[in-house]
């Protein structure tokens, strides 16, 4: 397993992060996903620990609570040899307060993560979602307050644009507070969005990325493909996926086709090792709902593409910058170069 620094952190975490949406099957949607009990999930967790990845990462509104329960019970015992992860911000319950991050909310839920986990502090801490109604200033002094009482070490943040991320970094420098150390946003060969604004400023800022979905909900997992289409029993084969334009998707997975006939490799797993080489990639957060899937998805930290490789995926999977990004890429490239891949 690869190790490489938590964003701007000093805390090394592995390359890959056994993500644990799977865990409960709370919902219509998410058992969609996986239904994994505990007995499944401590399986997973010594398959992961075998193999050296040793993060876990959880939320709160996965399964109402139900997959930090299960991670618990799973890590019990062995608290020390892993690294954990939750959020918060997505809704609770009905009520006016149980959604967001207010500081009553991000207190609140951490203390309950923290009961539900069985542990008395939170490697890192993350915000679910922007919330547009609560001062960013409300947000970062509550975190801090957490980190002041021990009960998280890092915070981080998921599924921000740009301006709200810089936003929460300027503020935490001009009032000496902790700042976030990662993003964990979507990307993947089918959605290099992530690549415009978020992949620079994480680059200038020292901001790591915790990729999720990073196989497009299955899509890049092998079960499909222009002549294949998805078995009746998966994922792939319900709502429960991400939308992807076929004509871009089957791009995508015929490039990949040919890259993993000449690595033997899978599919999941050469799309994995493109990702693991991106810039500002801390971590990837895999899913799995049994052994066998989580041994391949791990196995993808073994594998170095080739330039040549790597460029035909760049190609397949390219798509045009979204403004103003394509209008300085025009008329001042100089000034404005890209992130060099």
């Amino acid at each position: 397993m690869d190790y490489r620094t938590l964003g701007g952190s000093g805390l090394k975490i592995p390359a890959l992060t056994l993500g644990t949406a799977t865990f409960g099957g709370g919902s219509d949607f998410l058992r969609k996903w996986g239904a994994t009990d505990v007995a499944e999930a401590t399986r997973l967790i010594d398959v992961s620990l075998e193999l050296g990845c040793t993060m876990f990462d959880t939320a709160d509104g996965y399964s109402a609570g139900l997959s930090e329960e299960i991670l618990g019970q799973a890590i019990k015992g062995r608290r020390d040899a892993v690294i954990v992860a939750t959020k918060t911000g997505m809704p609770m319950g009905p009520g006016p307060n149980e959604i967001g991050t207010s500081r009553s909310k991000i207190i609140a839920s951490c203390e309950a993560s923290l009961k539900r986990l069985g542990t008395d502090y939170v490697d890192l801490y993350q915000l679910h979602a922007f919330d547009a109604l609560t001062p960013i200033e409300e947000m970062l002094t509550a975190l801090d307050a957490l980190i002041r009482a021990g009960k998280i070490r890092y915070f981080g943040v998921s599924n921000y644009s740009g301006w709200h991320l810089m936003k929460m970094l300027a503020l935490a420098d001009r009032h000496g507070l902790p700042r976030p150390v990662t993003h964990q946003a979507y990307y993947t060969l089918v959605a290099r969005d992530f690549e415009w604004e978020l992949m620079p400023l994480g680059l200038d800022q020292n901001v790591g990325t915790l990729v999720w979905s990073p196989l497009s909900g299955a899509k890049l997992s092998g079960k499909i493909g222009r002549n294949r289409r998805p078995p009746e029993d998966s994922r792939l084969a319900t709502d429960a996926s991400w939308p992807v334009p076929e004509d871009r998707l089957y791009a995508v997975t015929d490039a990949l086709e040919k890259v993993c006939a000449e690595v033997g490799r899978s599919m999941a797993q050469v799309a994995l090792a493109w990702l693991l080489a991106r810039p500002t990639v801390s971590s990837i957060v895999i899913g799995a709902r049994n052994e066998a899937q989580l041994r391949d998805n791990l196995a993808a930290c073994e594998l170095k593409l080739t330039a040549e490789q790597t460029a035909a995926l760049d190609a397949a999977s390219a798509i045009p910058p979204a403004y103003p990004y394509w209008h300085q890429r025009r008329t001042m490239m100089s000034r404005n170069p890209p992130p060099v891949m």
